[in-house]
């Protein structure tokens, strides 16, 4: 009786109330989105106006007439620079993760005199500011190129730069991924069994480096691709990524502003897809092995 009684009775409803934080969230949310969208809204219209369509008056405005030539220009002239983009970016990535592995599982698992003291050292290379540094490294790779490696020059010199500058990141996320993620009593029974340090890495840590090497990848990816003040010092509009294509592209006296503006989104691409595709990757590689 009682239970008919109480499947009988109407379902309560509780009353959700807006509070006034929530409501401050809600417009703070809107306006960080606008600040976000209103700038891409403008960049992709101007991309499919034609020429004579484009002014600052009707910025706002939908195209009178859809046109892709500002697309075709710009895909033509990025084209070669989107290439060399995409080498200088993958193998940037997948150098310094590689070696930022082996620097994280030596920090983290192989203790020797001074280790602190040198991965203080690594760290250090994350806080130098590129213009500090940026005249006498380009001096360096200069004299490099001219007595002994004239092929260092456009992206090798770049992905030289990149590599040696993303292993500092790459050390400190994989150092802080294998002290927590490998226990210390599977390499001790390696070491028990004869099993040396390249070894060990390569049978044991290796294996379950996967969501490190997600974190890195991304991460050296993406700083690759969106570089600019490397590119600016260290290549030329003839071997240089697409950056400086795209500087290139924004120059001149009569600016093409839908050839520009398709350019932007072009060179945004890949590591607009990546992150799409990679995201959720991205943040739960990052945080395993926070907790042990």
């Amino acid at each position: 009786m009682a239970t008919a009684t109480l499947e009988a009775a109407p379902a309560v409803r509780r009353k959700r109330f807006v509070t006034p934080m929530k409501t401050v969230q809600f417009v703070l949310l809107v306006l960080f989105a606008s600040a976000v969208l209103i700038p891409l809204y403008v960049v992709l219209v101007t991309s499919f106006k034609g020429g004579a369509d484009v002014s600052p008056a009707n910025a706002w405005d939908l195209p009178h007439i859809f046109s892709t030539d500002g697309w075709a220009s710009a895909i033509t002239r990025l084209a070669p620079a989107l290439g060399r983009s995409l080498i200088l970016a993958v193998s940037a990535a997948v150098l310094s993760s590689i070696l930022g592995s082996l620097n994280g599982y030596v920090f983290a698992k192989w203790k020797f005199p001074g280790a602190d003291v040198v991965f203080t050292a690594f760290l250090f290379g994350m806080f130098i500011p590129y213009q500090a540094v940026m005249i006498p490294l380009q001096k360096m790779l200069l004299d490099l190129q001219t007595h002994g490696a004239p092929w260092l020059d456009g992206i090798p010199k770049l992905i030289l730069v990149h590599t040696v500058y993303g292993i500092p990141i790459c050390t400190l996320i994989f150092r802080n991924y294998y002290a927590t993620a490998v226990p210390n009593e599977i390499l001790e029974a390696a070491r028990v069994d004869g099993a040396g340090m390249l070894r060990t890495y390569w049978s044991i840590v290796l294996p379950v480096s996967m969501p490190g090497f997600v974190v890195t990848l991304i991460w050296q990816f993406t700083s690759a691709w969106n570089d600019f003040l490397f590119a600016l010092f260290l290549s030329s509009s003839r071997n240089g990524p697409v950056t400086y294509a795209l500087q290139e592209l924004a120059g001149g006296q009569n600016p093409d502003y839908p050839s520009i503006m398709a350019g932007v989104l072009v060179a945004s691409l890949p590591t607009l897809i990546v992150y799409i595709a990679l995201g959720r990757y991205f943040i739960s590689g990052l945080m395993s092995g926070s907790v042990k």
